[in-house]
């Protein structure tokens, strides 16, 4: 077997790739080595957030050890590298938004009314209650319902993470929507956090 280099990282990716599709330790290792460092920076100049940081690049390689044999890079080594990372931090950041907008809708309904401890404990159970029914959720279903809402992924996104149609992850999250609705209708009465979150989230 060859021995890899830092001079393969730019003068033969192509070779570098195809031994990383037959599942070659060195050449991961190379590349974890090459790049992990300067990935983990490029990613924080979007998060500002270091530990953040490392658990995307490092799902970043875990992600091209795991798919190595179905791996499609049209551009440079470098180029995906960068490109991957890039995303992967846009959709974080995506998420986080998400997230958060979801947590002002939550504070907002008690607007203009007293913060008691009767609006507190409703608005725990109506959480525990909307995320007990997600977990509730068929398998298949749970699955693409939360990378959709919780990771911030686009149909296609997700079509292409785990290999099935558009039209199958539009119909597993239409399915999962109507799912939840009928849960959650004893909570109507606090529906706006509901709907809210099925509309932005």
């Amino acid at each position: 077997m060859r021995d890899f280099n830092s001079h393969d990282l730019n003068t033969d990716s192509k070779f570098l790739i195809n031994r990383l599709k037959k599942g070659e330790e060195a050449a991961y290792e190379l590349l974890f080595k090459e790049y992990y460092q300067l990935l983990t920076v490029f990613a924080n100049k979007y998060l500002n957030d270091i530990e953040n940081a490392k658990e995307i690049v490092q799902d970043l390689f875990v992600h091209l050890y795991e798919k190595r044999d179905h791996l499609d890079i049209n551009s440079s080594l470098k180029s995906y590298l960068f490109r991957s990372t890039h995303n992967r931090c846009i959709n974080y950041i995506n998420a986080q938004k998400i997230r958060n907008k979801y947590a002002d809708h939550v504070k907002q309904i008690d607007t203009g009314k007293e913060n008691s401890l009767e609006n507190e404990v409703n608005k725990t159970e109506l959480e525990h209650a909307l995320y007990k029914a997600i977990d509730d959720l068929p398998p298949k279903c749970q699955i693409i319902f939360k990378m959709n809402r919780f990771e911030g992924l686009s149909n296609s996104e997700i079509a292409n993470k785990l290999s099935l149609s558009k039209r199958t992850i539009e119909t597993q999250i239409s399915k999962a929507l109507k799912i939840l609705r009928v849960k959650m209708k004893p909570y109507m009465a606090l529906g706006v956090v509901i709907l809210t979150f099925m509309q932005y989230v």
